[in-house]
């Protein structure tokens, strides 16, 4: 299954696709209908919902945004509906960081692995994956919860945040990488969600609570690129021998990742 395939079309939400399709380093591919990533929920609508509950079998939400992300926007619309469970695992800190469209300043030389990165000199690439290294570094409890949510959800289970691409992207990375993705796969899916950017962007700007960060920069500033992800893995690679290897050091057992790779793997 192509990117393009895996997209699924909703009147709400701009960013919603399916892990599935994606090849595995053993030569198999990721199962479809069992994890999907998306943007924001606020705005699906009736269909959408019938969609996604009645024909996807969606059942859990794994909502990554932060506390007061959650309370100025609201309950979404399914919060009402009794089929789905919604699990609230928070990346930030809650020390005044609201949203991922605009990243914090990141002290790059804490959060990022000694032994990786001082190579690069882009700096948008160093202050986004030290961003990302900073998630595992302050709710490292969160990601794991998160994680643990898509192994052992019934039916589809689907991961969001604001735009579905920073927070949404690092926990698709680590499950991908557990289900054994190629490497290759895991930037391409990172990467999808600049064939709907614009869309993204342009939605977000309706909310009050997105508004003013995005208008600080122009829509190619949110895209995401390659090396971002690239980097945070490699940093990953270098202080823990991979992401299972930081996983392990924080809690996931072989017991989740059985889990997981059952749920996500297609037989070979």
């Amino acid at each position: 299954m192509d990117t393009v395939t895996r997209w699924i079309d909703l009147e709400g939400a701009a960013n919603v696709r399916d892990l599935g399709g994606l090849p595995t380093s053993d030569g198999g591919t990721i199962r479809g209908g069992r994890v999907l990533r998306s943007d924001n929920l606020q705005g699906l609508t009736a269909g959408d919902i019938g969609f996604l509950v009645g024909e996807l079998k969606l059942r859990q939400v794994v909502d990554l945004r932060s506390n007061a992300e959650v309370t100025l926007e609201g309950p979404g619309p399914l919060t009402e509906v009794p089929e789905v469970t919604i699990h609230h695992h928070t990346l930030f800190s809650e020390r005044g960081v609201h949203t991922d469209v605009e990243a914090d300043t990141v002290d790059t030389d804490r959060v990022l692995p000694s032994t990786a990165g001082r190579e690069e000199t882009d700096p948008a690439v160093l202050r986004v994956a030290g961003f990302y290294h900073a998630y595992l570094r302050d709710r490292p409890d969160s990601v794991i919860a998160a994680l643990r949510v898509l192994a052992g959800a019934d039916g589809a289970a689907l991961v969001h945040c604001a735009a579905g691409k920073d927070r949404t992207g690092v926990v698709c990375a680590l499950a991908l990488s557990v289900a054994g993705a190629t490497r290759e796969a895991i930037v391409e899916d990172y990467v999808a969600t600049a064939d709907r950017i614009h869309r993204v962007i342009a939605r977000l700007r309706t909310s009050e609570t997105y508004r003013a960060d995005l208008d600080k920069r122009p829509v190619e500033h949110h895209l995401p690129r390659a090396p971002y992800i690239e980097r945070f893995l490699a940093g990953l690679d270098a202080r823990f021998g991979g992401p299972l290897g930081w996983l392990s050091a924080n809690g996931w057992t072989g017991e989740d990742t059985r889990a997981l790779r059952a749920r996500l793997r297609d037989p070979l």
